[in-house]
């Protein structure tokens, strides 16, 4: 995948597991994964490349996937996907091979699934995203299951609202475990880069940092942020919003915009208690907006 030099080894692992087991319906052992490295990886810069071997739970039988993530209708597809298949094949001969393509593109799918010729018959699995309802998968309410709704079809509600609850519930589920919210963040990194959502990760992050700044002071994003940058941020803030009752204001405005964002992703009762909101107020910003 892109990035894949910087991203943790587990990371990448997790994502393999989700995306088997979450969209793909293949019941795989979550312990068994292993990231293989093949050549084509190495000679192509692609973003959405991953091949792992993976147990069934049940059988604990093996097998190779070979997942493309896809945002355009390429013509020669199904040609890549043979000669990824090939060349896969050349390397682990005696294990059987599947192939799955996620498409995620805003046109309608129209790659061909195989190729069929008077010599050769061949075929691989194409999942369309835009057939995965990604309420269905927020409503796990399950870390795993809330990164792989980034991929999904937000059903014509705006990206930035979905990307800002997925990024906020994450946040509050593993509240106590910054590890692994920053490894769950990176995998939404990675899945944001194929859908163009980069801008909307972003926001949510910032948007994630000024809404948490009294119960998180000591809160960094890790390498990105030195500590002398923090300081730098923190003190040109408490400029802009002077004392602490303009921290406060500052603080109460981020919350009525996370609010007014999931009036069309959850109820009252909800909002009040993702954003710390009295469910008046909720109720009273509902009223307004309709």
């Amino acid at each position: 995948m892109g990035n894949k030099d910087i991203i943790s080894k587990k990371v990448l692992r997790r994502l393999a597991v989700d995306i088997a087991n979450l969209l793909l319906g293949l019941n795989v052992d979550s312990e068994s994964v292993e990231l293989l490295e093949t050549e084509q990886q190495r000679i192509e810069s692609r973003q959405a490349d991953m091949v792992v071997r993976l147990k069934e739970e049940k059988t604990g039988q093996p097998f190779i996937l070979h997942l493309e993530i896809q945002n355009n209708n390429h013509p020669q597809m199904p040609l890549r996907m043979l000669r990824y298949y090939t060349d896969i094949q050349m390397s682990w001969q005696k294990e059987e091979i599947r192939q799955y393509m996620l498409y995620i593109g805003s046109s309608k799918l129209t790659m061909k699934s195989g190729l069929q010729t008077a010599n050769l018959s061949y075929q691989y699995q194409i999942l369309d995203i835009h057939n995965v309802d990604c309420n269905l998968l927020i409503q796990q309410d399950d870390p795993d299951a809330l990164v792989l709704a980034i991929l999904c079809d937000f059903k014509q509600q705006p990206a930035q609202d979905v990307v800002c609850y997925i990024v906020t519930r994450l946040h509050h589920l593993l509240k106590n475990d910054n590890k692994r919210f920053r490894d769950y963040f990176s995998m939404l990194e990675i899945l944001s880069e194929n859908r163009n959502l980069q801008t909307e990760i972003e926001e949510a992050k910032n948007m994630l940092t000024q809404v948490n700044m009294e119960n998180l002071p000591s809160f960094r994003w890790g390498m990105e942020k030195g500590m002398e940058r923090g300081m730098e941020k923190g003190i040109e803030r408490g400029m802009e919003r002077g004392m602490e009752r303009g921290m406060e204001k500052g603080i109460q405005d981020e919350r009525l915009r996370l609010a007014h964002q999931l009036l069309d992703l959850l109820d009252d009762e909800t909002i009040a208690d993702k954003t710390g909101l009295p469910l008046e107020e909720v109720m009273a910003l509902r009223k307004a907006s309709t």
